[in-house]
């Protein structure tokens, strides 16, 4: 929800700054424009006064020998330029003008061009001397007004300019305070949305902590539970069945001694004992595969130097073992979890991987005992290997001893089982 909210935040305003800064553009581009061209028709009207100031001074220079309506002409081409720059100096004009401006100066230009229009007329009409008269009174006070108003224009025009340059300072200091604003309000969500999920996460793990601890825990007391109960009903069915059967066969021999020769009882005695025998060789088998009892005599080695063989010959798969490096001696309930381990990798070489020959190798390296398990067969997919019940219980083993278990793919294919066990279990995993 939080990056939700930023990321709206940050959307919305950088909408909002795109108008503002292209609103912007506009109006720098209208602004420099209008300016640009206004101050060029300006110029344009106040070179045609100028032109209309120097014709006039000729008019009345004495030493011209023309006549004054030679510049009849040259009076009325300045007159069409002049009206035609100040229609589009209107059109373009930055500043506001009142219409009272408006009106002053076209009644000025007009009252201009009236009293021009006479002067020529008296011209014309052989009054050299009162035409001359009227440009010393009428024309040129006129033609300075005019001069004096568009003057006026242009200093408004730069006034206008100098309104818009600090208009857009106004705009620029505004969008600059809001991208503050914003930046500072921004930084404050991420921090509180960061406080927050650390908050968070550190609540989740602590309950993932809690969880994988009841776990770990749960599993050490299903493993022990697991193998305390193997274990009694291997040694029951070992110790009692076993004796039972013991006394079985003992007792059928010495019945059967006791039946005549070649009698039909007799036979059928010896054959009852030997069902009792391969009962007997039956229980003591699946009393070794439920918890060996070499294991507890004898120790880890032993154990593996029987097993292995006894799970060749059952299986048909070729089994070599290698073992090296000085031993040392292996804790019994280390030891039932690595055969543990041994085991359902081989179980899982027959069952599974189509391969017709493994091999075991079993490394005494210091302080780490390391067992390896490889075959060449059709190997297992992530997914298996993540959530297999077998390998899910392997893991939980090694996690029990303190040591850690790989799964990995040999390079010439199949699957390799690592597992590395300490030589001496933290304090954590002895009980």
């Amino acid at each position: 929800m939080g990056l939700v909210i930023t990321l709206g935040a940050v959307v919305t305003y950088s909408w909002y700054i795109t108008l503002q800064i292209s609103g912007l553009r506009e109006l720098q581009r209208d602004l420099a424009d209008r300016s640009r061209r206004d101050s060029l028709q300006l110029l344009r009207i106040q070179n045609d006064l100028n032109s209309l100031a120097l014709g006039m001074r000729d008019m009345l220079d004495a030493d011209e020998p023309y006549p004054l309506t030679a510049w009849s002409a040259q009076f009325q081409r300045v007159r069409g330029d002049l009206e035609s720059a100040l229609r589009l100096e209107e059109q373009v004009a930055v500043a506001l003008r009142t219409p009272e401006q408006r009106q002053y100066l076209g009644n000025s230009l007009a009252q201009f061009w009236d009293a021009v229009d006479r002067t020529f007329a008296l011209a014309r009409n052989g009054k050299e001397d009162e035409a001359r008269a009227q440009i010393r009174l009428s024309l040129q006070a006129r033609q300075a007004a005019l001069s004096t108003a568009v003057a006026r224009l242009l200093v408004e025009n730069n006034e206008s300019e100098e309104q818009a340059a600090l208009r857009i300072g106004q705009i620029y200091d505004r969008v600059q305070r809001q991208v503050y604003r914003f930046l500072t309000a921004t930084l404050i969500a991420i921090v509180l949305t960061s406080l927050y999920l650390i908050r968070s996460n550190r609540q989740l793990f602590a309950q993932l902590a809690a969880l994988s601890e009841q776990r770990s825990e749960l599993a050490q007391k299903l493993i022990s539970t697991q193998e305390s109960t193997l274990r009694h009903i291997s040694r029951e069915l070992h110790d009692d069945f076993g004796q039972i059967l013991t006394a079985i066969g003992s007792m059928l021999g010495r019945a059967g001694s006791h039946a005549p020769e070649g009698s039909r009882l007799r036979s059928e005695l010896r054959e009852v004992c030997e069902i009792a025998q391969s009962t007997l060789n039956n229980v003591r088998s699946l009393s070794q595969a439920l918890h060996p009892v070499i294991l507890d005599e004898a120790g880890l080695e032993s154990a593996l130097d029987w097993y292995l063989p006894t799970m060749e010959r059952q299986t048909g798969v070729v089994i070599c073992y290698e073992k090296s490096g000085t031993s040392f001696p292996v804790d019994g309930s280390v030891g039932i979890h690595v055969y543990r381990v041994l085991q359902e990798a081989l179980n899982n070489v027959t069952r599974h991987s189509g391969a017709g020959e493994a091999w075991v190798r079993l490394r005494f390296l210091g302080d780490t005992l390391e067992l390896e398990v490889e075959d060449h067969g059709k190997g297992f997919v992530a997914q298996t290997a993540q959530h297999g019940i077998g390998l899910v219980a392997m893991r939980e083993r090694a996690e029990l001893l303190g040591g850690t278990i790989e799964f990995s793919r040999p390079q010439k294919g199949g699957t390799l089982v690592r597992l590395r066990v300490p030589r001496e279990r933290p304090d954590s995993h002895a009980r």
